[in-house]
C-alpha cells in the first residue's frame, strides 16, 4: 500500500461517515413534517420487517402533516403498531384509508433536548472521523517501517492525514450547526 493509496482510503471513510451523519440527522424531527423521520419505522409485513417507505406513499400536507396511503389497505393497522413502536413520539390517526401524523408545534424544552440529540450525533461521527485517522496514522507508520521512507515523506503523509481529518471535522461541525438552528426555529 502507498501513502496516495492510504490518503485515498481515509477520504472514502471519512466521506462514509459524513453521509451516515446526513442520514441520522434527517430523522431528527424539527418543527416541520419530514417523510425522512419514517426511515427508523419497520412494519411487520407478512412476517418479514419492512421499511414504511416500501410499503406507503408517504408526502406532507400543510408542512406539519404527513400523509402515509399503503398501497396495500390491509396492513394500516401494522403501520400504525409500527409508528407507535417506533417512538417517534406522534400519534397516528387512521381513517382506514390513510394513517395521517400531525406533528405539534415542539416546545421548548424538546428543541433543547433535540438540539442535544444532534450534538451527540455529530460527537459520534468525529470520534468514528478520528479513529479513521488513528488507523491511517498506524498505516503511514507500518509503511515506513516495511520501506524505509524518508522521514519526510512520513510527516508529509501524516500532516496530509490531519488535512484531510480537519476538513471533515469541519463538514461535521458546520453540519451540526445548521442542524441546531433548524431544530430550534419556531
Amino acid at each position: 500500500m502507498s501513502v496516495e493509496e492510504i490518503k485515498k482510503q481515509t477520504n472514502e471513510k471519512m466521506d462514509k461517515c459524513i453521509n451516515q451523519l446526513y442520514k441520522e440527522l434527517a430523522t431528527v424531527r424539527t418543527g416541520r413534517a419530514n417523510p425522512l423521520i419514517l426511515d427508523k419505522v419497520l412494519v411487520d409485513y407478512y412476517g418479514a420487517p419492512t421499511g414504511l417507505r416500501q410499503l406507503a406513499q408517504v408526502s406532507v400536507s400543510e408542512g406539519t402533516t404527513l400523509v402515509i396511503t399503503p398501497f396495500d389497505k390491509t396492513i394500516i393497522k401494522e403501520i400504525e403498531k409500527a409508528i407507535v413502536k417506533a417512538e417517534i413520539g406522534i400519534t397516528p390517526n387512521s381513517d382506514g384509508v390513510v394513517v395521517r401524523l400531525a406533528f405539534p408545534p415542539l416546545t421548548q424544552d424538546r428543541r433543547k433536548e433535540l438540539a442535544k440529540e444532534v450534538k451527540a450525533i455529530g460527537e459520534d461521527t468525529k470520534v468514528a472521523i478520528r479513529n479513521i485517522r488513528r488507523d491511517s496514522t498506524e498505516a503511514v507508520k507500518k509503511l515506513e517501517k516495511a520501506e524505509n521512507l524518508p522521514e519526510d515523506a512520513i510527516k508529509d503523509a501524516l500532516n496530509e492525514v490531519q488535512k484531510i481529518t480537519d476538513k471533515f471535522v469541519k463538514i461535521v461541525d458546520e453540519t451540526v450547526t445548521n442542524k441546531e438552528k433548524e431544530v430550534m426555529e419556531i
